[in-house]
């Protein structure tokens, strides 16, 4: 991630579960349809990212477990989540990314990761998450029980390629 990332911690007990926020009319959340690796790329490009070939784009995608698009009311993709896992113990959130341009950006942040959230708690109850998020997302995180640098512990991470 482009500028400070937040390394964030799952510390809330799982079975808390806030109020999910909703997306303004128009918005939708898409589940299971594959992204188009264009449309993948201009969100990166939109959010300060290098691009990545549609080979990479087809590579982690079918590695994922599954991912979660936000559409706005013209179709366009504004943002974007995918989920890898040991499917046992771990879980971790890739790709956390929204239009910056986006008048529901906030929004459309709070949405996929309540969203994601949900999921893991019926599909893997229990299980550790972890991300690497911009920092515009630290609001939505801290919504869902994520604490930043929990205990001062900051994880580091470098950038392949």
């Amino acid at each position: 991630m482009r500028g400070a990332a937040a390394i964030a911690s799952f510390l809330r007990p799982f079975r808390a579960i806030p109020q999910p926020p909703a997306l303004v009319e128009g918005y939708t959340v898409v589940d299971g349809r594959r992204p188009c690796p264009d449309q993948l790329n201009r969100l990166l490009i939109l959010c300060g990212e290098r691009p990545r070939p549609a080979e990479i784009w087809q590579r982690v995608l079918e590695r994922s477990l599954w991912h979660l698009q936000v559409l706005d009311a013209g179709g366009q993709l504004v943002g974007f989540l995918r989920v890898t896992s040991d499917q046992a113990l771990n879980a971790n959130l890739w790709d956390l990314l929204s239009d910056p341009g986006d008048p529901e950006r906030p929004r459309v942040l709070a949405v996929l990761v309540h969203t994601a959230l949900a999921r893991l708690r019926q599909e893997l109850a229990g299980c550790s998450i972890s991300l690497s998020a911009p920092p515009e997302a630290i609001r939505a995180l801290e919504a869902e029980g994520f604490v930043v640098d929990p205990g001062g512990i900051r994880a580091m991470g470098r950038r392949l390629g």
